[in-house]
């Protein structure tokens, strides 16, 4: 009888178990679908006195793929619950760490956005802001041999700023 019991009571955990989930999102969204279903990006020129041709495609993409894999929402081309626009503001070098012979040892490279973000659903939430991210190389490196690389790893975090400013509430 005792383990006629046992076994009862492992299948009920075992059912239990499996009958019930939780599931987590870590990608930090916190949108109320009832209302928002749409995302109109805009392109993002570039502005900067200094121009690598195709950051402004590469940007707008990135930005657009932020949306469409971390969200439900759906992309429009014009007048979505959720508006991004903006442009490239800066795109600078600036020599860094100086050594003794004067001469820079690392070079900066800055990109700036600047963005503004209309929430149809919820109008409180409107801003215009710039974002910026910057990467260091090796000054003895030449930019073009290094600039494809660093503007994708810039765009990774200028995209991941602008998600958590817009739809993660963070």
């Amino acid at each position: 009888m005792l383990k006629k019991n046992v076994i009862w009571l492992c299948l009920m955990i075992g059912v239990i178990v499996t009958a019930c989930s939780i599931s987590y999102k870590f990608n930090g969204a916190s949108i109320d679908y009832t209302k928002v279903k749409t995302i109109t990006v805009k392109d993002f020129p570039n502005q900067a006195p200094l121009v690598y041709p195709p950051l402004s495609q590469e940007f707008t993409e990135a930005l657009k793929d932020i949306y469409i894999r971390q969200t439900r929402l759906q992309m429009v081309n014009n007048n979505g619950d959720l508006d991004l626009e903006g442009e490239i503001t800066g795109y600078e070098l600036t020599p860094m760490a100086v050594k003794e012979d004067a001469w820079s040892s690392q070079t900066k490279l800055t990109i700036t956005v600047r963005v503004r973000y209309s929430n149809r659903t919820n109008p409180e939430e409107d801003f215009e802001q710039s974002f910026s991210a910057y990467r260091e190389f090796d000054a003895t490196r030449m930019l073009q041999d290094v600039q494809a690389e660093l503007c994708t790893e810039i765009v990774d975090e200028l995209t991941d700023q602008i998600y958590n400013a817009t739809v993660a509430n963070w």
